[in-house]
C-alpha cells in the first residue's frame, strides 16, 4: 500500500536528532516555557521573517488569539465582519465565530482553489474589518490585489498559514505577508510536531505581548491576570522537535515539489482536473488536490491498486451542523462543487520514484 503520508517514515528521517532533542528536554527537568520554546520561537520568527513568534497549543488557538487580541486592544469589536474563503477547513471559521465576529464566506477561484480576489470587494461592508487569508493546500493565496484592497478599505490582513510552512510570495515567506499569522504544527503538516502545537507570527509588539498573555491564562506576570485568558502553551518537547525539523523544512518541501512535478507532468486523464500550477516558490504542496466528478469511484479504484487517498473537505463550513441557520439560503456553488469533487493524492517527503509513477499510471488508467 502506498500511504497517503507515513508519519513514521517522516520522523525516521531525523530520528537521531529528534531522540537527542527529546532526551535533552527530559534530562533538563524543565517542560514548559523554557529554553526550547525560546530557541524555537527565535528560529521560526527568523525563518518566517517576522519580529515575533509566540508558541501556543495548536493552530486553531493561534488564530483565535489573533482576533481576541484585536478585540482586547480595541481595534475590533464583537459583531465586526471578517472575510474568509468559503472552502477552507472549519478551523478558520471557528476562530472568527469563537470571538463573536461574523464570518463572511467568499467563493474561491475554481482554477487556483484559493480565495477569489475578484469576489472580495463586493463582500466588503462598513462592518468589514479583516480578511483571513488561507494558504490552502500549501498554495500561496496572497495577491497584489488583495493587498491593495486591504489598504483601500483599511482591513487587517491575517494569514492562516497552517498548511504553507516555507511558502513564499516575491521572496517573502507566507506568515509575514499580513499583520499576523496563525500556524499549525499538527503532525501531518509540512512542519509537524509529535503532537499538537501552534504559533503566531507578527511584527506588532503590542499584539504579540497580548497574545502571549492570552495563551498564558491572560497573564504577563505570575498571578496578575490582565485578560480572561486560557492555557494554550507549546510544550518544551514539541518545541525541541520542531526546531530539529525546521532545519530540514526547505529540503522536505523540495521533495514534495518533486512529487508534484511528477504528477503535473504525468497525469493526462481528461476526467481529472489539476489546480493551476504555481511556481515552486508559491507552493509547498502540503496537499495535492485533484478534482473528479466521479470522485468516489476514483478513490475506490486507487484503493484497489493499493494507493491511499484522502478527501479535503467533504462538508464545507456553511453546511456543517454546528452552523445550522448561520448562512441560511447562501449560495456557494463553487465551494460545494469542490467539496463533492476534491481528492488528495499521496504526497510527502518520503514518496519513492516508483510510488509516484504508480500513482500517475493508476490515475491515468481510471475510466479507460
Amino acid at each position: 500500500m502506498i500511504p497517503f503520508l507515513s508519519l513514521k517514515d517522516v520522523t525516521a528521517r531525523y530520528a537521531d536528532e529528534i531522540h537527542e532533542a527529546v532526551n535533552r528536554v527530559v534530562d533538563s527537568g524543565w517542560y514548559l516555557q523554557g529554553a526550547e520554546n525560546e530557541r524555537f520561537e527565535a528560529h521560526y520568527a527568523e525563518y518566517v521573517g517576522t519580529e515575533y513568534c509566540i508558541g501556543c497549543g495548536n493552530g486553531l488557538d493561534a488564530l483565535i488569539w489573533i482576533y481576541r487580541a484585536y478585540i482586547e486592544s480595541g481595534i475590533m469589536q464583537k459583531g465586526d465582519e471578517v472575510i474568509v474563503p468559503a472552502n477552507t477547513y472549519i478551523a478558520s471559521v471557528l476562530a472568527i465565530t469563537e470571538n463573536g465576529l461574523k464570518a463572511v464566506l467568499v467563493e474561491p477561484d475554481p482554477e487556483t482553489l484559493e480565495l477569489d480576489e475578484n469576489r472580495i470587494e463586493e463582500a466588503i461592508t462598513a462592518q468589514t474589518k479583516s480578511i483571513l487569508l488561507v494558504h490552502l493546500y500549501g498554495r500561496c493565496a496572497y495577491t497584489e490585489k488583495i493587498g491593495e484592497l486591504c489598504a483601500k478599505y483599511h482591513l487587517h490582513l491575517v494569514e492562516d498559514n497552517a498548511q504553507a510552512h516555507g511558502c513564499r510570495y516575491n521572496g517573502k515567506r507566507t506568515g509575514s505577508l499580513g499583520e499576523a499569522a496563525g500556524h499549525s504544527f499538527y503532525p501531518g503538516k509540512n512542519l509537524g510536531a509529535l503532537g499538537d502545537g501552534g504559533a503566531v507570527t507578527t511584527d506588532n509588539k503590542e499584539l504579540a505581548d497580548c497574545i502571549r498573555a492570552l495563551a498564558n491564562y491572560g497573564s504577563q506576570k505570575k498571578y496578575v491576570n490582565q485578560y480572561r485568558g486560557r492555557n494554550s502553551r507549546l510544550d518544551e518537547i514539541q518545541a525541541a522537535v520542531l526546531d530539529v525539523k525546521l532545519r530540514h523544512l526547505d529540503e522536505d518541501n523540495s521533495l514534495r515539489q518533486k512529487v508534484a512535478k511528477c504528477y503535473y507532468e504525468g497525469i493526462k486523464n481528461p476526467m481529472i482536473q489539476l489546480p493551476t500550477q504555481l511556481p515552486d516558490e508559491n507552493n509547498v504542496y502540503h496537499l495535492f488536490p485533484v478534482l473528479c466528478e466521479r470522485r468516489e469511484e476514483l478513490q475506490r479504484y486507487l484503493a484497489q491498486h493499493d494507493i491511499q487517498t484522502l478527501i479535503h473537505y467533504p462538508i464545507p463550513p456553511h453546511l456543517q451542523e454546528c452552523y445550522a441557520g448561520e448562512w441560511e439560503g447562501l449560495s456557494l456553488p463553487i465551494t460545494e462543487r469542490l467539496a463533492k469533487q476534491e481528492l488528495s493524492l499521496p504526497i510527502g517527503s518520503c514518496l519513492k520514484n516508483e510510488e509516484m509513477e504508480k500513482v500517475v499510471s493508476a490515475v491515468n488508467e481510471f475510466g479507460a
